[in-house]
């Protein structure tokens, strides 16, 4: 979780995070590796080998130029609701304004945002 200021928009924060996985997969040193997100725009774009000129294409430009990093490396679109997880974690990182990488499991305030946010089942 790293926590930037300044973006100007939802679609540009989006492939923010896609950099970002990119970064923390070359800086961990996997040479496969598959990025998942739910902006479709975001994700076909970093699939994509033509130059794009829209308003994210420097950071798209900056993903594609990492990818010879790699032996191989996917992009994959998932619907958000597929993505809970990613979306509770970000929100319990921006109320507490801190940044981490999760390794060796899910912090527990983000166990207990969950459990608030699936409804209870009956016994």
């Amino acid at each position: 979780m790293v926590i930037h200021f300044d973006i100007a928009t939802p679609l540009t924060a989006e492939v923010h995070v896609g950099l970002q996985a990119v970064k923390l997969g070359i800086f961990i040193g996997f040479n496969k590796m598959e990025v998942v997100g739910d902006s479709r725009t975001v994700i076909k774009k970093c699939q994509s080998t033509d130059i794009d000129k829209s308003v994210i294409g420097a950071i798209i430009r900056d993903i594609q130029s990492k990818k010879d990093k790699f032996e191989e490396i996917k992009f994959h679109f998932i619907l958000k609701v597929e993505n809970t997880y990613a979306h509770v974690i970000v929100k319990e990182a921006l109320k507490r304004r801190e940044s981490y990488y999760l390794m060796g499991g899910i912090p527990k305030f983000v166990r207990q945002a969950l459990e608030n946010f699936w409804p209870m089942h009956p016994d």
